[in-house]
């Protein structure tokens, strides 16, 4: 069972884990360091946190100010939000991949003071900007010879290295180690704790609000749900803490419970780094998943033989015992046995290359297809599925660890009530909270809407953003379109998403891409239907998987042409198309597509940080090719 706490504030969490979790010399996070992972003890960390918060109240930083990080995750950002929390200050977290337009953007929306820069790339985005950004007073990198970056740049805002923060701040802490205390005391819960700036798939940044109750309650009420994390787990952090995903999900966990958190070097290195960390907590979000998935599957099938044959014998032992305990059976003695042996020959190998140490994953930030979770589930991995958004802390729904119902993103968490309303008439359905689960509940389909702590406190100056998402009874509207099955809330796909054919029929894009998305000849596809006859798509293919097919070079990916036009790849492409198109309705199959050459990407503006896709810029920059698709089939007809 995971350890308690009644702490409301996020700087109160730490020192809770120190007063009655952990001594001050146990380890509180892990880095690497000239190719060797350092332990960072809570004592070390609590020394730079408050040191940091010394030099904040030098430079007359106060309560409610806006403090910005521009950073990967790492001890620093822990660091910086820490030191700026625990005097009332508000984190806001703007994400590396961000073009410099929207940057400014969210400096000048915030009003932010300062702002902790990662790397030099980031620093010269930064600088860029930063002469537009008139309340910006400080910009803090945190990294060594920042100065080449600078230059002899012209900036309003001074420039001081984070190391240098940190000296001079361990030289104020005598002097303001009472107000430090006296800020922290004196922090609500119903303070600002963050801005987060919603990427959005349409539309300008929307800074929501979330508070120290929002933030902590969220966690709190997630574990009761996920009981089995313990102040002996280990957690490897990858996804970006500027999402509210990582930060809750990881860090805030990690707050709570007194489970060591350790910073993954890289996505490059994230194998590499499992291995040497073994953790035993971690979350994902779902490519990273059928990336696992289809290594394995490539991995245990392409050698053909008996190497093949075994290992498909040994998916097929695990989905049995899978299924025997999901319907509460024990398997039978045979069973079991040949469980064992399916263990030692198939899934410790492929458990190894993440560690062997995973209790749970924990996936978010999409939808995870039905047959990956399914899949982890054989090997004996869980994969937990977590529901939420940047306005709700994020966690509305998560999976419970000894029932687990794939394709569905589990039971609603304590404290809050998740309704499914009717999109056209505004009835609603049904109102679940945790307490009123039942196995067996299904419901109908229609806008998921929430109301409770987890609710943001609004979007930051945008009062009638903010009335257009939540109403005169509180309810929070997602634009998620969901329903509840076997009890638990599953989602169909997003209210905005929904495609309309020219014969008025409904295709929501996310089911019928997720079950394409089966192949492991395709990355990513891209519906496309709404107010025409039929469905068609942009696929982009998997790089590795088409490279070694057709013996592609790498230059091949770096043509001008956006889409490929070889016969022989669009038909390779079109094989598992038709395969796959058997399980969808008639009116959801895709009846013609292009082949576009290289993902659609973060950089080029076409999907958010969360990697959803940004459908209006999709559809315009594409329109060409578009009505190409539905012309050829004219002509055709």
């Amino acid at each position: 069972m995971n350890p308690a706490t009644d702490q409301s504030t996020i700087p109160s969490l730490i020192r809770n884990i120190v007063k009655n979790i952990h001594p001050e010399t146990h380890p509180f996070m892990s880095h690497k360091v000239n190719d060797k992972w350092v332990d960072i003890s809570y004592r070390q960390a609590l020394d730079k946190i408050d040191a940091i918060s010394a030099w904040f109240l030098d430079i007359g930083i106060k309560k409610g100010d806006m403090l910005a990080l521009i950073i990967e995750n790492g001890p620093d950002y822990v660091y910086y939000d820490q030191a700026l929390q625990q005097i009332g200050a508000v984190n806001t977290s703007i994400y590396p991949t961000l073009t410099e337009t929207e940057i400014e953007y969210i400096l000048n929306d915030s009003e932010a003071k300062t702002i902790l820069v990662g790397n030099p790339f980031l620093l010269r985005k930064i600088t860029r900007v930063a002469n537009n950004c008139q309340s910006l007073i400080r910009i803090i990198p945190a990294f060594e010879d920042f100065e080449k970056s600078v230059g002899k740049l012209n900036l309003n805002a001074g420039i001081i290295g984070f190391k240098q923060v940190i000296e001079e701040g361990l030289r104020l802490v005598d002097k303001y180690i009472r107000t430090i205390s006296s800020a922290r005391e004196a922090i609500l819960p119903s303070d600002l704790s963050c801005l987060i700036y919603t990427s959005g798939t349409t539309g300008t940044p929307k800074g929501a609000m979330l508070t120290h109750f929002n933030l902590t309650e969220n966690a709190r009420n997630s574990l009761l749900q996920i009981t089995i994390i313990e102040s002996t787990d280990v957690f490897l952090s990858f996804l970006p803490l500027s999402h509210v995903f990582e930060r809750t999900a990881t860090y805030h966990i990690c707050l709570f419970t007194g489970s060591k958190m350790a910073f993954a070097q890289s996505l490059d290195l994230l194998a590499k780094n499992m291995g040497e960390i073994r953790p035993t907590v971690m979350n994902c979000v779902p490519r990273l998943l059928e990336r696992i998935h289809d290594k394995a599957m490539k991995n245990g099938t392409s050698a053909g033989g008996v190497k093949s044959k075994i290992f498909l014998w040994a998916l097929k032992i695990g989905k049995e015992v899978r299924l025997a305990h999901e319907a509460g059976k024990k398997p039978g003695l045979i069973l079991s046995q040949q469980h064992k042996i399916a263990e030692k020959l198939v899934f410790s190998k492929i458990k190894e290359k993440t560690g062997g140490r995973l209790k749970i994953m924990l996936s978010g930030g999409g939808a995870l297809p039905k047959n990956i979770g399914e899949f982890f589930g054989d090997l004996g991995i869980k994969i937990l599925e977590g529901f939420g958004l940047t306005e709700t802390s994020p966690v509305m729904a998560v999976t419970e660890t000894d029932r687990i119902i794939y394709g569905t993103v589990g039971r609603i968490i304590p404290g809050i009530e998740v309704a499914i309303q009717n999109v056209d008439t505004k009835h609603i359905y049904t109102i679940q909270t945790h307490d009123t689960f039942k196995e067996d509940f299904q419901s109908e389909e229609g806008e998921i809407i929430v109301r409770g702590h987890c609710v943001m406190k609004g979007y930051w100056n945008k009062p009638e953003e903010t009335a257009s998402v939540i109403d005169t009874d509180g309810w929070f509207h997602t634009g998620d379109i969901g329903r509840y099955f076997k009890g638990n809330l599953q989602i169909t796909d997003r209210l905005k998403n929904m495609l309309v054919n020219a014969y008025g029929k409904n295709v929501y894009p996310t089911p019928v891409e997720n079950t394409y998305l089966k192949s492991p000849k395709i990355e990513q596809v891209f519906l496309i239907g709404d107010k025409r006859e039929y469905i068609t798509a942009i696929i982009v293919p998997a790089k590795e998987t088409l490279q070694e097919t057709f013996n592609l070079s790498n230059e091949y990916f770096e043509k001008p042409e956006v889409f490929i036009d070889d016969k022989e790849i669009v038909d390779w492409v079109g094989q598992d198309l038709k395969k796959y198109s058997h399980e969808l309705a008639k009116f959801e199959r895709i009846k013609s597509f292009k082949v576009k050459r290289n993902p659609f990407s973060i950089e080029d503006g076409e999907v958010t940080p969360t990697m959803k896709a940004k459908r209006k810029v999709i559809e315009k920059k594409y329109a060409q090719a578009i009505d190409e698709l539905y012309l050829q089939e004219a002509d055709a007809d």
